[in-house]
C-alpha cells in the first residue's frame, strides 16, 4: 500500500500517523506538504489530526485552500482513497468532499480522553476489520469534534449505510443525548463517516494512537489492517 500523509503547518500527528500504516504495512508513508502541487503515485492520502493554520475561522477552513488540497480533490475523482482524522475529518468537511460540519464539542471544552465507538458498517475498506457492531476504544483529543448535518443529510447518510462508527458505551450501547458515552454532542452520535463511493472515511477519534500493545492497546489496528487488505485485493 502506498500512502502519503499530509503536513500542514500546526499538524501535529503526522507521526502517530506514520508509526501506525507503517507497522500494519511495512513500507514508511511519503510526507506530503502543504504547498504541494504534484502527488506522487499513491494507493491512499491521510489528513492527520493537529491545528491546521492553528485552527484560525474555523478548523480545517484555511488548510482547505491550500494547494494540495485541489490534488486531493482530483486524486478522490481519480477514485484514490482518503482517510481524514481529527482535524483531517474537518479538512473534509470544508472541502465538502463530506457532508456536514464539525462545531464546537456541547460542552464548549476541549476533551481529551479515550472513547468508545461502535461499527455500523463493516462493508468498506476502512472497516472490514470489525464485525458489525463491534465496539472499539480510540483517544480522542478536539474541541471542534461536534458533527452536524440537515435532516436530508442525516437521513441520506442513514440510507446509505455512510456512518461508520458511533460513539457508544463499553457495551456497545449507543445513547446520542449522554454526554458520557457522547462526549462531544455529535448528531445521531456520529463519530464517523464515509464517502458514496467508500472510498473517503472522516472520523474524529484517533485509531492510529492504539495500534500496538506498546501503546496500551491495539484496538485501532483493524482499520489500517482493512485499507492494507483492500488494496491487496
Amino acid at each position: 500500500m502506498k500512502a502519503g500523509i499530509v503536513v500542514f503547518p500546526g499538524t501535529n500527528r503526522e507521526r502517530d500517523m506514520a508509526i501506525a500504516l507503517r507497522s500494519v504495512s511495512g513500507h514508511a508513508p511519503k510526507m506530503l506538504w502543504h504547498r504541494d502541487v504534484t502527488l506522487p503515485d499513491l494507493d491512499l492520502i491521510v489528513l492527520p489530526g493537529g491545528f491546521s493554520y492553528g485552527d484560525y475561522l474555523r478548523c480545517g477552513a484555511m488548510a482547505a485552500h491550500s494547494p494540495i488540497m485541489r490534488e486531493i480533490k482530483k486524486f478522490v475523482k481519480r477514485g484514490g482513497y482518503v482517510l481524514g482524522v481529527c482535524n483531517g475529518f474537518q479538512i473534509l468537511t470544508e472541502t465538502q468532499i463530506l457532508p456536514g460540519a464539525l462545531l464546537r464539542n456541547a460542552g464548549l471544552r476541549f476533551l481529551s480522553q479515550d472513547c468508545f465507538l461502535r461499527v455500523e458498517n463493516e462493508r468498506t475498506p476502512f472497516t472490514a476489520g470489525w464485525r458489525k457492531g463491534g465496539v472499539f476504544r480510540a483517544p480522542l483529543a478536539h474541541g471542534d469534534g461536534n458533527y452536524v448535518a440537515d435532516d436530508a443529510t442525516l437521513g441520506k447518510l442513514e440510507a446509505e449505510g455512510r456512518v461508520v462508527f458511533r460513539y457508544s458505551a463499553s457495551s456497545g450501547e449507543v445513547s446520542p443525548g449522554d454526554r458520557d458515552t457522547n462526549p462531544n454532542g455529535s448528531m445521531d452520535a456520529i463519530a464517523g463517516i464515509v464517502s458514496s463511493d467508500g472510498r473517503v472515511c472522516g472520523m474524529m477519534p484517533h485509531p492510529e494512537d492504539l495500534v500496538d500493545p506498546l501503546m496500551g492497546g491495539a484496538d485501532g489496528r483493524p482499520l489500517f489492517e482493512s485499507l492494507v487488505e483492500a488494496f491487496v485485493r
